[in-house]
């Protein structure tokens, strides 16, 4: 096992661009030391989740001027706060050597990258990612964006940031709900792993078999070790498509499906990670339908799933469902893109008819 702090690199060969990730369990005091360590200007903004600010506003030592407290909740992420957000800043008078700084979930991270995207055509940005399935996906690769009525993230930019920095003792206050929500996507990566391409020689799946006691009572060394799995798979897609051209499409199994139910349900009443397990759910069902994979495959994505616990979601109306799937951005033509298994940890894109799809 990597002894923390783990250090990674992540090279977007497209931009020529290196950051850095780096994941260790320092004091939490040590975090504004780290973000004066990556500035290019003398300011900065943090946009900081509330509930992360209530429990380690003091800790993290920042002034009341130098914060935005954002709401928690996936509906927070709307071009309402996106304003007030760039309002903010050009009241500090950010310039373009100055930095935006996301301390939060992916709600966070994903509409603080998209003000650092756009504000002045773009400024420094760094990533301080404080939920599980922040640290293992939305922190790294670039991603950023907004909702709309429309659907999730159907405004955003690829923007990567200047670094992430993962601290792993935020995950020990995060309540049940939003510490599982963490392994919607980690279950991904594990049934995704072979066709990232990685060649790191690990088996994600046999690791999550053989310490889900540990992960499950929040062991900081062996998340340190989960985190960096998963994000050495991104990384390795990352690197070689950082626009989605091509090869980041695996990335969105299971989202299709779990999109829409976050859509249908308004973002109210299941986390994105529950709304991903689902979409894998889906993915298998429809795979197998299709005679993709066979039934020993099934089960065993059935039964890796099973290990989680996770509550059941119930079936909405199908024409509701495809509704909302028709507004995916994978989609280039009448037809639904799913990202579906194929063999053991092997996913590809298929195009769909509505028409096929069954409740």
């Amino acid at each position: 096992m990597n002894n923390l702090p783990i250090n990674l690199d992540i090279k977007i060969k497209e931009k020529e661009k290196s950051y850095p990730i780096i994941i260790d369990k320092e004091d939490i005091s040590s975090i504004k030391t780290k973000i004066l360590a990556h500035l290019d200007g003398p300011k900065f903004l943090v946009i900081i989740s509330e509930k992360v600010n209530k429990l380690y506003g003091e800790k993290l030592g920042f002034s009341k001027e130098q914060i935005f407290v954002l709401k928690d909740g996936e509906k927070e992420k709307n071009l309402k706060n996106y304003q007030k957000i760039t309002d903010y800043a050009l009241k500090m008078q950010l310039s373009r050597k100055d930095t935006i700084v996301a301390i939060g979930g992916g709600v966070v991270g994903d509409l603080a990258g998209f003000v650092a995207s756009t504000y002045m055509r773009g400024i420094n940005f760094i990533q301080i990612p404080t939920t599980l399935l922040a640290c293992v996906d939305s922190s790294v690769g670039g991603k950023t964006g907004i909702n709309t009525k429309y659907g999730k993230n159907l405004i955003g930019a690829f923007y990567q940031p200047r670094a992430v920095l993962i601290n792993t003792n935020f995950l020990t206050t995060l309540d049940e709900k939003q510490f599982k929500a963490g392994f919607g996507e980690v279950i991904k990566y594990a049934l995704i792993e072979k066709s990232c391409k990685c060649n790191m020689g690990f088996d994600l799946t046999n690791f999550l078999a053989e310490n889900i006691d540990k992960i499950n009572s929040c062991n900081t060394k062996i998340l340190a070790e989960l985190i960096s799995i998963c994000v050495s798979m991104k990384a390795s897609v990352v690197e070689k498509d950082e626009k989605e051209g091509n090869l980041r499409r695996i990335l969105n199994f299971g989202h299709t499906y779990g999109h829409a139910i976050e859509k249908e349900t308004a973002y109210k009443k299941f986390t994105h990670g529950e709304s991903v397990v689902e979409g894998i759910k889906y993915a298998f069902n429809l795979a197998f339908k299709k005679g993709l994979i066979d039934k020993n495959y099934k089960h065993f994505a059935d039964d890796l799933i099973k290990k989680f616990n996770f509550k059941e979601i119930p079936k909405f109306p199908l024409k509701n469902m495809i509704k909302h799937m028709q507004m995916d951005k994978k989609n280039t033509s009448e037809k639904l893109t799913f990202i579906l298994p194929t063999d053991y940890s092997v996913v590809e894109p298929v195009e769909i008819n509505p028409d096929e799809l069954t409740e």
